[in-house]
């Protein structure tokens, strides 16, 4: 099933929305930044082009530099 996220300006905002959702039987997670950062790169991750290749020598080269 499809999900829904919402950012809720305040804290107060976040338990109003908490609450609703509750209220109306609706499962719902609070993701901390940490947790949303992890799943935007998961996305990014899942996204991404496998087919080009690097070299690790332009690889160690960007790290040293």
């Amino acid at each position: 099933m499809s999900s829904i996220v919402v950012t809720p300006k305040s804290a107060q905002e976040m338990k109003f929305i908490s609450e609703l959702l509750a209220k109306l039987g609706v499962d719902s997670k609070v993701l901390s930044d940490e947790e949303t950062e992890d799943l935007g790169l998961a996305i990014l991750m899942k996204d991404v082009d496998r087919t080009d290749s690097v070299e690790e020598s332009e690889i160690m080269a960007k790290l040293k530099g």
